[in-house]
This record gives C-alpha cells, structure tokens and sequence, in this order.
C-alpha cells in the first residue's frame, strides 16, 4: 500500500503542514517543467499522455486515499491538484508565464469551486476527489485561452 500513499500524497506532498493543496500543486508544475526541459517543444505531449492515461487510475487512487485516512476528500490526498495543474496546462507549451498563470489560476478556482464544482465534489469516492479538480483545470485552461485571445485581440503578445 505504501506505493499508492506515495502517488495519491503526490510524493508525501500532502504531508505538508501548510496548504497541502498548494504543495500538490507545486508538484504538478515541477513535473510540467520537467516534461518540457527534457522533451523540449514535446513536453505538452507528454502532459497530453499523462493526463489521458491517468485519469481513471487517479480516481481509484482518490477511492484508496479515502479508505487510507478513513474519511472522505482526506486534505493529504492531492494527486487532485497535480492532475488539476496538468489539465490547466494541457495543450500548452512551457512558458514560464503559462505555467505560473496556471498555477495561481488554478489555485483560485479550486478555492473558489465555481458552479457546478462545489456541488460535483460532493460526489463519492475517488470520482468526488478528483472531478473537481479536473473541472477547476479545465476552467482554468479556458480561462487562459480567453484571455490570450482578448490579449493578443488588443495587440498585445503574451507569449
């Protein structure tokens, strides 16, 4: 079992005394940035890759987080935000702007848990840890799209 702790803690992440969500995150964004220096203009293929495999095995490891801390959506459970992070990144090619945009973006709707993210996370289980954040990843990437699209509409270049 200690194999599962380590992936659904996101590397002991989530042991973090303060905000272990943050700390998931963190962990997200430094496996991005490693992606991307190794595989260079490829790396959002593999966060592509990552993303789509992953999905359904992070959703079983939410439903084992819950029965490991024997309550539901433990707060040390945070592969929910490295997969959050991936999915707010998806598509896009490293640039330190992107990633950090992402990372603050993200943070705030995961905080915020814009309708109908609140009411889905409520959902049993693995499947009510990780939507979420799959959702506060997505609006977040939409988000960034939108406003690269305004940005670049007024002139000016972001990336």
């Amino acid at each position: 079992m200690w194999w599962k702790e380590l992936f659904f803690t996101a590397l002991y992440a989530g042991y973090f005394p303060i905000a272990p969500g943050t700390a998931g995150t963190l962990v997200g964004m430094a496996f991005y940035f490693l992606e991307c220096r190794i595989l260079g203009p490829y790396g959002w293929i593999a966060n592509v890759c990552l993303v789509a495999l992953l999905v359904w095995p992070a959703i079983k490891l939410g439903d084992a987080g819950e029965e490991y801390f024997g309550k539901k959506d433990p707060q040390q459970v945070v592969l929910d935000e490295v997969m959050g992070y991936w999915i707010s990144v998806l598509f896009w090619p490293f640039n330190w702007k992107i990633a950090l945009a992402a990372f603050f973006i993200f943070r705030a709707m995961d905080m915020i848990k814009p309708p109908p993210i609140r009411k889905i996370q409520e959902k049993k289980g693995g499947f009510g840890i990780m939507i979420d954040d799959y959702l506060a990843g997505l609006y977040t990437n939409v988000f960034m799209l939108s406003a690269v699209f305004v940005l670049r509409f007024f002139g000016i270049e972001v990336l």
